[in-house]
């Protein structure tokens, strides 16, 4: 095989960085939708009682960063590794590993967010501790089905091989 044939084959770099920026945009989109609808959600429902609250920066912000970690967290083959026989089998393995590793990533986040703000470690440690549980485990099962449709969309793409999903759904 020739450079040029092999090189035909091969994305450049650019072609790759090109290809991770639209995929990170795509996931981040993703992610914003789903938690704007989630705030908007939240915000009707605290101003039934009269507080207003809608922060889609916010929504903006931890979609970006997620996207970033659910990029890194691909990256990493989380969830490549499993045996599953199934696609629904990967799909949900991956769906929870990848949730567990959103979870160490954000926990990491506000340490580090402690830590610029002159925190110390054990005080950025403790306000992470300060949660309540339900809002919580509220917080981690809604991620969970945040990503699972995302995955599945991963793995069915990567189940078809490279552009027949999107060529199926764009025709």
């Amino acid at each position: 095989m020739t450079n040029e044939a092999a090189s035909a084959h091969q994305p450049g770099v650019k072609e790759r960085l090109r290809e991770e920026l639209h995929r990170y945009m795509a996931v981040s989109a993703y992610l914003y939708v789903c938690f704007a609808a989630i705030l908007l959600y939240k915000a009707a429902i605290l101003s039934s009682i009269g507080e207003h609250y809608l922060p889609l920066g916010l929504a903006a912000g931890k979609a970006l960063i997620l996207g970033k970690f659910v990029l890194l967290g691909e990256a990493a083959g989380v969830g490549t590794r499993i045996g599953a026989r199934t696609l629904l089998q990967r799909i949900l393995s991956s769906s929870v590993l990848l949730l567990v590793v959103l979870i160490l990533l954000t926990i990491v986040e506000e340490i580090i967010v402690g830590l610029v703000h002159g925190h110390s470690l054990g005080q950025a440690a403790a306000a992470l501790a300060e949660h309540p549980w339900p809002e919580t485990l509220a917080s981690c099962f809604l991620m969970l089905l945040v990503l699972i449709p995302l995955v599945a969309v991963t793995e069915v793409s990567r189940a078809l091989g490279p552009g027949a999903l999107r060529k199926l759904l764009l025709g």
